[in-house]
């Protein structure tokens, strides 16, 4: 029952970053989602001084605030000249650094390190279950990563059309009246949600190969925004199940080879894309060449 329970906790986190991952990798700000996994961690740590809990509430709050001062500021640098690049850099680095000294200094005693934050360890979160009335509920991640989920999805349904005139074409959004700003901070705030749900589960550092690989690798496929989030869920899924009996066999770590499967996906469709593959694309040059 722990493998399944496993394997639907990949596939919970694959979905919940890729659907979101399909719009970062839209706007070109897939490595915003980097930047935001790393920046969080002084807001995870704030949340857990202030609140005196582990408690995913308060984590996901202090986590979503932080993300999307995050946001603010590689916004404001980016308006004030620096480079995308550089200002992605220069925040992540800053905020991520001062996570790891308060957490060096505030939480010495407490069970909240950098290895649980960055790495996690999805084979022990089967075990840590949620109790009521002595009752078992299931997995804690299962639950955590699941309203992250649903949330994500209720979001993204409820304002499909604003995001997508939004990723596609800002300049149009605006000129129709969408507050393109607030949909901007808005998917940043689910990104930061859904970051520091899926923590204990596979750690901070993993979730943005969830993030990134399966959409990048369902652009490749399809021009359509529907369809790509269906193939974006569906290769994390193969991803999930996949990686899990590949850790198996390999005696290797479980979300380091979900990734590792999410990434061979990725360079497959990379070469043999029908019309995005580097294949593809070297059969049309030497057929035009052929022609004239």
């Amino acid at each position: 029952m722990n493998d399944l329970w496993i394997i639907l906790i990949g596939i919970l986190v694959s979905w919940s970053c890729g659907i979101l991952g399909c719009f970062l990798v839209l706007r070109k700000m897939s490595m915003v989602g980097d930047a935001i996994s790393h920046s969080v961690l002084p807001g995870i740590v704030l949340a857990f001084l202030i609140s005196g809990t582990r408690e995913s509430f308060a984590m996901m709050i202090g986590a979503a605030a932080l993300g999307l001062v995050t946001v603010f500021l590689i916004q404001m640098f980016q308006n004030s000249g620096v480079q995308s690049d550089a200002s992605i850099g220069v925040v992540f680095t800053a905020l991520f650094a001062v996570g790891v000294v308060l957490i060096s200094i505030f939480t010495r005693q407490v069970d909240l390190d950098l290895d649980c934050v960055l790495y996690g360890e999805i084979a022990y979160a089967p075990w840590d279950t949620l109790q009521i009335n002595s009752y078992s509920l299931g997995p804690r991640a299962i639950w955590g990563i699941g309203s992250s989920f649903l949330l994500n999805v209720f979001v993204i349904g409820l304002f499909y059309k604003q995001f997508k005139i939004c990723s596609f074409d800002p300049g149009l959004a605006a000129a129709l009246g969408i507050p393109v700003a607030f949909f901007h901070y808005l998917l940043m705030g689910l990104v930061s949600i859904s970051t520091v749900a899926s923590f204990e589960s596979v750690g901070a550092i993993l979730v943005v190969g969830m993030i990134i690989v399966p959409a990048a690798t369902a652009y490749l496929l399809t021009e359509s925004l529907g369809k790509m989030i269906g193939i974006t869920m569906a290769i994390g899924a193969v991803s999930s199940a996949a990686g899990y009996f590949m850790a198996f066999v390999l005696d290797a770590s479980i979300a380091g080879s979900m990734i590792s499967v999410a990434g061979a996906i990725f360079f497959i469709v990379f070469f043999l894309s029908p019309k995005h593959g580097i294949l593809a694309k070297k059969w049309a040059r030497r057929k035009m060449i052929s022609e004239h």
